[in-house]
């Protein structure tokens, strides 16, 4: 099989019915890119509280009593065994044990990559909207001729 190559056709030649569906399309993926856009920022916003706290791990912190989160809304004490140690979460319930420095270069390198994400999703948003307020123009001129067609009659 064969595939055909994209064709292009302008908004200005589909009906109303197909323009409605077009704008409900592009709802669609405005929305789902719209949560994509969060849910990065949310993840970038927690890379970056990872990052602060490795750097607030200091040898002259050794041996302090410490809150140790068990869950977002659970501590316990602890105390600081090893400062030059950390555990990460690699992901999926698995945690690795690394320097401060390979703790930091590590959220670091995430922060970043979450970032050119958070680029890149913000550009298919904006393009989107602007395909999206096209289409409501198209549609509302649309509308508009409709409703003087038949004062012309």
């Amino acid at each position: 099989m064969s595939q055909q190559p994209a064709q292009t056709i302008s908004v200005t030649d589909l009906d109303l019915p197909q323009l409605q569906d077009v704008k409900r399309q592009l709802d669609e993926e405005l929305t789902h890119l719209t949560n994509s856009f969060a849910q990065l920022k949310q993840a970038h916003s927690k890379f970056k509280t990872c990052l602060d706290c490795v750097k607030e791990v200091r040898p002259g912190n050794a041996r302090k009593t410490i809150l140790v989160p068990l869950s977002s809304s659970l501590y316990v004490n602890g105390k600081l065994s090893n400062p030059e140690k950390v555990l990460i979460d690699v992901g999926t319930g698995y945690y690795v044990s690394k320097t401060r420095d390979q703790a930091s270069v590590h959220y670091q390198q995430k922060i970043e990559f979450v970032e050119n994400n958070l680029k890149t999703v913000q550009a298919a948003v904006e393009k989107k909207q602007e395909n999206l307020n096209m289409v409501i123009q198209v549609i509302q001129m649309r509308v508009g001729q409709a409703a003087q067609a038949p004062k012309e009659r």
